[in-house]
């Protein structure tokens, strides 16, 4: 009779990950996604857009929540000019998304050691197919056009003189957003193997595990952190000061670009920006103050100290998270590793994720209109939004943020793992 090995019980009990897990793992991100937007999108306001635009305008936020790209048009007729942009990712619904699709993948790898690497392109293929489909009817779904009123002004006797009636529009560019898509997708796949700790590994990669996932862990629980407290923040202060509809939808669509960008203020790091007319941001009001004006602003500690000297509390708030984070990945690492290499894991995974920040977290917005060469991209008839970081000053600096915490929370996690590794040798004595 021939014995049956645990490692193949163990693959036996697993559940086939094929094209049936594979829709359900799409159309449950897709799914978490949609409604994420679209209950932001109602808390503000969004719900009384003209020609039931509602679901469209949902659709475009999932499209651009992954990457992709919409595409502003404007139509005033012969006698006039549109000019119209928009490049901002709402992180609420790609964390959202990024998630639940993480999940589903990892769900038939669990209580497994080793996978092959055909096993597990196999399995991320199926997947990246459907969300490719998936992605795909929503770029068609995604576009709408607004007719717009031009108020009481000269623009407006004008346009009525001349017949002007002006219109904006967006469409999804789809090639762009097919491929940012899967980039994106990609991307998370790839994240969650490295994130999670019982996830199976290909045979050449296993030597990697004890140096990368810690430090990927590490940052996820950062990142999420941030975001738990900020949301935290959000729901008292709605509670107690009003705002409700506006602070929901801040947490619904935007709370991750609003918490990840303070917390490489906090850092030291430097962005510029700039708002004019009817644009706002989803932020406290200390900083739509700093950045509102007619030149480009710079917003970092000091600016933001001359409004509130508050805001100084973000240095110590930074300080206490990247610590804790350090001590996570200093814990779930081998107690062979010294305090210098956490260091270094650290200052590398640091530098990294504020990259990633930095290029997600870039906003501009702008719309204009004018007739017979009247008006502007300011005052009622336009505006414009800017935020865009200084990029490698910023890593640099999570860079040394990363050395020094590193090494302290391999100083605190010192005890921690080597009694990890006393239990785990005792175990195996016995």
């Amino acid at each position: 009779m021939d014995r049956v090995s645990p490692r193949t019980r163990s693959d036996q009990a697993i559940a086939p990950h094929g094209w049936v897990q594979a829709v359900l793992t799409v159309l449950s991100g897709l799914i978490a996604m949609g409604v994420t937007a679209a209950l932001g999108l109602w808390a503000a306001g969004a719900t009384d857009l003209p020609d039931g635009a509602f679901p469209r305008v949902v659709a475009a936020t999932v499209v651009t929540a992954v990457g992709g790209t919409i595409r502003l048009s404007g139509d005033a007729g012969g006698l006039a000019d549109t000019q119209a942009g928009l490049t901002v990712i709402p992180l609420s619904v790609t964390l959202v998304g990024a998630l639940v699709i993480a999940a589903g993948f990892l769900r038939p790898l669990r209580h497994r050691a080793v996978a092959g690497a055909g096993e597990l392109a196999g399995w991320a293929g199926r997947i990246a197919v459907l969300w490719l489909l998936g992605l795909f009817a929503l770029a068609l779904a995604a576009r709408q056009t607004f007719q717009l009123s031009l108020g009481d002004s000269t623009v407006s006797d004008l346009g009525d003189l001349f017949g002007v009636s002006p219109k904006i529009g967006f469409e999804t560019d789809v090639p762009a957003t097919l491929l940012f898509g899967l980039l994106w997708v990609a991307g998370v796949l790839i994240l969650a193997l490295l994130v999670s700790h019982g996830a199976p590994l290909p045979p050449r990669l296993l030597r990697f595990q004890a140096t990368v996932r810690p430090a990927a862990y590490a940052m996820v629980v950062l990142l999420l952190a941030c975001v738990a407290l900020g949301s935290l923040i959000g729901l008292v202060v709605a509670l107690t000061r009003g705002h409700a509809p506006e602070t929901l939808a801040v947490i619904l669509l935007g709370m991750p670009n609003l918490v990840w960008l303070t917390l490489t203020i906090g850092l030291g790091a430097t962005w510029n920006g700039r708002v004019e007319g009817p644009f706002g941001l989803p932020m406290p009001h200390v900083l739509d103050e700093v950045l509102r004006g007619k030149d480009t602003a710079t917003l970092d500690l000091s600016t933001l100290a001359e409004y509130d000297g508050r805001v100084w509390w973000l240095v110590a708030v930074d300080a206490v998270l990247l610590l804790a984070a350090a001590f996570v990945m200093a814990a779930r690492s081998p107690a062979r590793m010294r305090a210098w290499q956490h260091a270094l894991h650290m200052a590398v995974a640091l530098a990294l994720t504020v990259l990633m920040i930095c290029l997600m977290g870039r906003i501009t917005a702008h719309f204009g209109l004018s007739v017979l060469g009247i008006g502007d991209l300011g005052g009622d008839l336009g505006g414009e939004l800017l935020l865009k970081p200084e990029l490698w000053s910023a890593v640099g600096l999570a860079a040394l943020w990363g050395l020094v915490a590193g090494f302290l929370g391999a100083l605190l996690a010192h005890p921690v793992r080597r009694t990890g590794e006393a239990r785990t040798a005792r175990t195996s004595t016995a």
